[in-house]
């Protein structure tokens, strides 16, 4: 889904020149100070705007900027008293500067700097507070957001789309650096840092490796996310840091009193054994033009919309029979594979599956405000519970409206989210798993999909955690206040912050230690937590625990859809008391030390972003061509609305098709463009494509080949006829992707759980259909020699990627100790000698066993299926 922004050539100089960004990560939370250095090289004086992204989470609480030498606190307003003020200073000749949120989401903020003179420098320094979430691996992850990819805006939609008048330059060519510098805390020891951009050596600045510092290779181009995963030595010990208040702040109020910070992961016990897991799963896919673009921008990567469809079959390989499902897709319009859910049996599955298969990126914009209506619409089965399934890459303006939907609804379903590729909405992710109770997973890079989407199926599957409530032990004359309402939902493995405020003063006598007790009920069970903390406060200028207690109640108070006037009251008195903005408040600065007014006309110059690679695409092929691009908005935006069609006798194209095919190949991967001996910048021929060149391939047949995209290109008007074929002997058509063979042995497996044996088996095992049956053990059924064959293939070849076919397994442990039991060892046996080569002697061990499980430095007893490989 694609509003496209403005493609510019433009020679004006781009007046910021750089971004310096600071980092301290102390376990769980980053503290953030990036500073924007401008410099104007015109002769008049110039207005710059900077529209970019940052987390939805993420707690802005100081704005300060230095111009001519002189250092300006901004000051934080009611949003129109700033906006105002700012006004007033640029109509006055002065230096002023103003930050704020959009006013329809929170990860979108603009920044804009007003009567910067001729030749005049200015600094401007945002900081912020951001709690940051473990990943399935452990890893803490932190993300500096580049990408700020184009809001759709639905048809009717009210307020502006700051994002489609970005202006936009092809990758490597952005006039501004980025330079980055992280110092990382961690008490328990830090392992190792990994990330996808380029990053100097990690140096250890204490000995028992619990302080670290990294930082980003020169030359780095902030046309991607940077990220950072950070590995603890121990990530699970729960901890707690009291914080004093803010000196001169008010007794009793929030920034006044200590605050309190508890990290916790609660020991959720496994499931009792033989309950049968029961539930609706409603998987909602995006299926909007970008889907189409590739995950990690590198076309030997797959694109989103084929990570998407293997994550679907893997979900659907792994619910449990008797549950019901169903799948929407939703662009501009949107669709669902049954009228209401079904019953989740072989023959659904079967049915299902095929149509996932055939799924495509083809429904134009984002409109998934309908299909979630659509879905809330249809009743909820009794002793069902509703899961939903979202999968979007995330790129809507109409975020609260969403997000009001969901949390209308939250009382009957729980929401699991996933934001696909770089620049996915940080707002409208984690804010429909917050408003429904689920949980909010991000795929970026060379992540797969199907392991975050299996791990919240997970949790999906599990009963709910029932009853949580915290009480607290203090010393006489001290008491605990929640900020916010706590945590609502728990998972296994989750990891819980939770922030109280310490009100009055200690009347005991010599008291250093209180004690939080997180209590709950699982499965007709009550489990408590238990965690000491000391009373002594730390003081800190910065505040990091007051300002995330703050930003946690203004979300609360400012949450979609919530909009009594007593509510908005304490949230803007919240933010304007913490410092932290929010959607009514914004930060001024005005430089009240100019002598004289700046006189002469003021010329807006917006910061440009990179080309993303979907408007890359268009741009790419006009200039391949020698025409123009003029991308417009539409009503849904569809890429290839917005590109001219390439005239099919045009004597450019078919003298050098080559030239074509590989820009468009380079533009969709977000290559820079190169001078050519073709003589267009971007004609992007040199080197002539090789024989077998795969996107000269894929994109000649994608011109000239496929009418469905002949028929988008040409905006939606179908030619009478097909374009003659190119003569040029490298424009074969691409075959069809082939699967790999874990996605094609996850095919195969039925619902129940068990594998046929078929030549589809006997192909990934490299053996015959009749060599297989010739080692079955006598008296067990082919059904039940297949699975255990497959179990044994997973385990040697895929072991790595157990995470996607975990439940699949416990599926099939289930389905054999019920037909196969007393047969299992010897079929184990025998699979372990006809596989022996590859398996390399590996031994198989199938029981039913007592399972110690270690979380959070706690041990719990559980009753689980073994696999033991030994």
């Amino acid at each position: 889904m694609t509003v496209c922004g403005l493609v510019t050539n433009s020679r004006e100089p781009v007046p910021l020149k750089s971004i310096s960004v600071d980092v301290v990560v102390r376990g769980f939370v980053a503290d953030v100070v990036s500073e924007l250095r401008y410099h104007n090289e015109e002769k008049s004086p110039v207005e710059v705007v900077f529209v970019f992204p940052l987390d939805d989470e993420a707690a802005v609480y100081a704005f300060e900027g230095l111009i001519g030498g002189t250092r300006i606190e901004a000051q934080i307003r009611e949003k129109k008293q700033a906006e105002q003020e700012y006004e007033d200073a640029l109509s006055e000749g002065r230096q002023a500067f103003l930050l704020g949120r959009e006013e329809n989401t929170s990860d979108i903020f603009t920044c804009s700097l007003g009567n910067l003179p001729p030749d005049g420098e200015a600094t401007l320094k945002l900081s912020y507070i951001q709690a940051l979430a473990p990943e399935p691996d452990g890893a803490i992850r932190f993300v500096l957001p580049a990408v700020l990819n184009p809001r759709y805006a639905p048809q009717g939609s009210e307020g502006g789309n700051v994002t489609k008048s970005i202006p936009r330059l092809p990758k490597g060519q952005l006039p501004y650096t980025l330079s980055l510098s992280a110092t990382l805390e961690s008490p328990y020891g830090i392992n190792r840092v990994e990330s996808k951009c380029t990053l100097e050596p990690l140096r250890y600045r204490a000995e028992d490796r619990t302080i670290a510092q990294v930082s980003l290779a020169e030359g780095h181009q902030f046309d991607q996310d940077v990220e950072l995963l950070i590995y603890y030595e121990d990530i699970h010990k729960p901890s707690a840091l009291l914080e004093a208040g803010k000196p001169g702040a008010a007794a009793g109020s929030l920034m006044g009193d200590p605050a309190l910070l508890l990290t916790l992961y609660p020991s959720v016990p496994a499931p009792k054994p033989g309950q049968k897991a029961t539930g609706e799963f409603l998987f909602l896919l995006d299926r909007s033009g970008s889907m189409g673009s590739w995950t990690d921008r590198n076309p030997d990567s797959p694109k989103r919309i084929q990570s998407a469809k293997e994550t679907l079959i893997f979900l659907l390989k792994s619910l449990p029979l008797g549950c019901y499902f169903n799948i929407y897709g939703f662009g501009s319009t949107h669709d669902s594979f049954y009228p209401q859910s079904v019953e989740y049996t072989q023959e659904t599955m079967s049915k299902s599956l095929q149509r996932v298969k055939e799924l495509e990126a083809d429904l134009g914009g984002t409109e998934i405000l309908r299909p979630l209506k659509a879905i809330y619409s249809q009743p909820c089965r009794e002793g069902y519970p509703r899961q939903l399934f979202v999968f979007t890459d995330g790129e809507v303006s109409n975020t609260d409206e969403v997000i009001a939907e969901v949390r209308r609804h939250s009382s009957s379903h729980r929401c699991f989210s996933f934001g696909i590729g770089e620049g996915a909405s940080t707002a409208l992710i984690k804010g429909i798993a917050r408003a429904a109770g689920g949980s909010a997973e991000f795929i970026a890079g060379k992540e797969r999909m199907q392991a975050k989407a299996l791990q919240s199926l997970k949790k999906a599957l599990q009963p709910a955690v029932t009853r949580i409530s915290l009480s607290w032990d203090l010393p006489p004359g001290l008491k605990a206040e929640l900020v916010g309402s706590g945590p609502q939902v728990i998972f296994q493995g989750q990891r819980c912050l939770i922030y109280a405020q310490i009100h009055g003063q200690d009347q005991s006598s010599g008291s250093t230690e209180g004690t939080a007790v997180l209590q709950y009920q699982f499965q007709d069970q009550t489990f408590k937590e238990t965690l000491k903390f000391s009373l002594s406060s730390q003081e800190t200028d910065r505040l990091p625990v007051h300002r995330l207690a703050a930003q946690t109640l203004l979300k609360e108070l400012e949450g979609a859809g919530e909009k009594g006037e007593e509510k908005q009251r304490l949230a803007l008195e919240t933010s304007l008391s913490s410092g932290v903005v929010c959607s009514q408040t914004a930060f001024v600065g005005v430089n009240m030390e100019l002598g004289t007014a700046l006189q002469g006309p003021l010329s807006r110059r917006d910061i440009p972003h990179a080309l993303q690679a979907r408007m890359a695409l268009c741009y790419a092929q006009s200039a391949s061509l020698g025409t123009s691009f003029s991308p417009m908005p539409t009503a849904g935006c569809n890429l290839m609305v917005s590109c001219s069609p390439p005239p099919m006798q045009h004597p450019r194209l078919v003298k050098s098709s080559a030239c074509g095919g590989m820009a468009l190949s380079y533009a969709q991967s977000a290559f820079s463009p190169r001078p050519t001996a073709c003589g267009s910048p971007m004609d992007f021929c040199s080197p002539p494509p090789p024989t077998q060149h795969p996107c000269f391939a894929k994109s000649s047949a994608y011109l000239f080949k496929d009418k469905r995209a002949m028929k988008m290109m040409s905006g939606s008007r179908m030619l009478s006829s097909p374009p003659p074929p190119i003569q040029n002997s490298h424009s074969e058509p691409t075959p069809r992707e082939k699967e790999s063979p874990l996605l094609s042995l996850v095919s195969l497996q039925n619902a129940n759980g068990s594998w046929p044996l078929d030549s589809g088996l006997a192909t990934i095992l490299d053996l015959s259909e009749a060599e297989i049956s010739s080692k079955s053990p006598a008296q067990v059924t082919p059904d039940a020699w297949a699975t255990v064959l497959a179990l044994l293939w997973l385990h040697s070849s895929a072991i790595d990627q157990r995470d996607e076919w975990e439940l699949l397994e416990t599926k099939a442990l289930s389905w054999l100790q019920a037909t196969a039991g007393s047969q299992l060892a010897q079929c184990v046996k025998a699979g372990n000698e006809m596989l022996g080569s590859s398996l390399r002697k590996v031994y198989f061990r199938f029981s039913s066993a007592v399972c110690r499980a270690s979380r959070g430095g706690r041990t719990s007893i559980e009753v689980c299926w073994r696999i033991e490989l030994r």
